[in-house]
Order: structure tokens, then sequence, then C-alpha cells
């Protein structure tokens, strides 16, 4: 696994990409699993600095007792439609797998928030896979990048 640092060490530009995917707009996708093992998708905001991906969450919601029973997560960027007149124009979307680690204590919490001792959640990522899907070459394909931790990025191109 690796650190949202580590990603921008190793692929700069599609680091930037996916960051500016995500950063476009505020509120995400979060996949969780649930006691049973089923999924749950929520929404959630997320944050990128101090060389880490990380997101907060009220205190006691379901989506953070997944995470502290099971830390496996992916976030999905937002999703942007299109009227289909100028496929070009799409943006494309991210996602990015992996599993978290909850920041407990107020030394932990202070890079990245502003009350470190209040009682909502904070986790941090360790990446496990970064995923961009979007419009490429000439004619347009869908061109699907896969970056994992020590291997190359692999790029799949659908008709």
């Amino acid at each position: 696994m690796a650190r949202w640092e580590d990603f921008v060490g190793a692929e700069r530009e599609l680091a930037k990409e996916v960051q500016t995917i995500f950063e476009a707009h505020t509120h995400k996708a979060i996949g969780t699993l649930r006691a049973d093992g089923s999924p749950r998708v929520s929404g959630v905001e997320c944050e990128f600095g101090h060389g880490e991906l990380t997101f907060g969450m009220m205190p006691g919601s379901q989506k953070a007792r997944d995470l502290q029973r099971d830390p496996r997560m992916e976030i999905h960027s937002a999703t942007v439609d299109t009227d289909g007149s100028e496929p070009a124009s799409w943006p494309g979307d991210a996602k990015i797998s992996g599993r978290v680690t909850e920041l407990t204590t107020p030394e932990e919490r202070a890079p990245y928030s502003s009350d470190p001792s209040a009682a909502h959640h904070i986790f941090r990522v360790d990446i496990e896979c970064v995923v961009r899907i979007k419009l490429d070459g000439d004619p347009l394909h869908l061109l699907v990048r896969t970056w994992r931790p020590g291997r190359p990025i692999e790029d799949v191109f659908a008709d």
C-alpha cells in the first residue's frame, strides 16, 4: 500500500489528473462494507494534504462504524453527466481504493483538523489502487488507467 505522496512521487502526472478530478466537486461517494459483508455507498468529502488523502465523518455514523470494523473502502469522484453532444468535454472520473487508518490522538489529527480534539472521525487512506477513466485518442476511446504500488501503469482502451 502507498500514501498519497508515494503515488505523486511514482506517477506525478496521473496523480495530478486524479486530484484535479476529485477536487472539481465537493461530494464524492465512498463504498464500505456492512457487518454482514454487503456494500454500503455513502457520500463523503475528502482532502489531499500533508502527503495524505484523508476524510472525516460524523461521530458514530454507519460508514465510520463500517470502517472501524473493516478498513477496506473505495472512494469515487463525482460523476459528471453531459448532454452527449460533446463527448470530448466529459472530464472523466477517478476512484481510489485501499484501507484506512483512523487518526485518534490530537497529535495525529492536528494537521487535518482545525479542532483535533473534536468528536468527529478522521481517516487516512493507504492506497492499494488508483483508477482514472477518461476519453483519449483519435478517434476517441475510453481509456482506463490503473496504478498499483510497485507496478507499472496498466492502460486498457475500450471501443
